[in-house]
Formats: C-alpha cells, sequence, structure tokens
C-alpha cells in the first residue's frame, strides 16, 4: 500500500482497568501508537471495548481518557475518519464522543471492502453461534 493508504484496527483495549495506574500506563501506549500510525493511516477502525466501561448521560460523561479522546479529536481534525465499534463494555457512548472528538460511531457490525477484499467488521461479542454476549 502506498502512503496513506493504510488502514488501522485495533480492539479491546479495555482503558480503565484493573487499576488507574496501570490504565494509565496502556492509554500512553496506545496514544503513542496512534501518533505513530496517523500520518499513514487512510482509516483507522476501533472495534470495541476501547474503554471498560463507558457509561454517558445526557450531560455527564466518565472521567479521565484526556490523552486517548485529544489524540482522537487530533487525529479526525487531519480528516483522518476514526471509526468506532460499541463493544459489550461500552455500548452506552450516546453522542459525546462523535460530536466532541469527531469520530464516526457503529452500533452494529458493517461490511466494507478493502483493495479487492470484503471485511465483516464489528466487535464481536455475541457473534458467534450460542455467543450470548
Amino acid at each position: 500500500m502506498k502512503e496513506k493508504e493504510k488502514i488501522f484496527f485495533a480492539s479491546d483495549i479495555h482503558l480503565g482497568l484493573p487499576s488507574h495506574e496501570k490504565s494509565l500506563v496502556r492509554e500512553k501506549l496506545f496514544v503513542q501508537w496512534l501518533d505513530e500510525i496517523k500520518n499513514e493511516a487512510r482509516e483507522i477502525y476501533l472495534l470495541g471495548d476501547i474503554f471498560d466501561y463507558w457509561f454517558e448521560y445526557k450531560k455527564v460523561v466518565p472521567r479521565g481518557f484526556t490523552r486517548f479522546l485529544g489524540k482522537i479529536a487530533e487525529i479526525t481534525d487531519q480528516g483522518i475518519p476514526v471509526h468506532f465499534f460499541t463493544g459489550n463494555h461500552d455500548i452506552w457512548i450516546l453522542d459525546y464522543l462523535p460530536v466532541e472528538s469527531g469520530i464516526i460511531l457503529h452500533r452494529y457490525p458493517i461490511q466494507k471492502e478493502f483493495n479487492g477484499l470484503r471485511f465483516y467488521l464489528g466487535h464481536g461479542d455475541a457473534l458467534g453461534p450460542g455467543d450470548k454476549g
């Protein structure tokens, strides 16, 4: 693939677990990775459970994750689409992330074609036979 044609995927980061200190280390590493890929990325897909847990209310959002949310806003401000799929640990996302950080929110899996190949993209929890989530 040529420059700006790369598509990146990440899932199950579980920011917030198991402790603030360990989550912060993981958040900083994730932000570092996002910073490293942003100049090559055509699109970024975050396939669920980025947070553990995200409970959003009409006027209240969870505390923390400032580095991650700022980096996502920076990336979307540069015109790079960031697709965020809800997982079973972050399904309570309302409109804060799309409005404030510019993500494209997906609540259900989608089918997408890249370079002539079709992909089924989603978090995956409860999609397999007999998987109740």
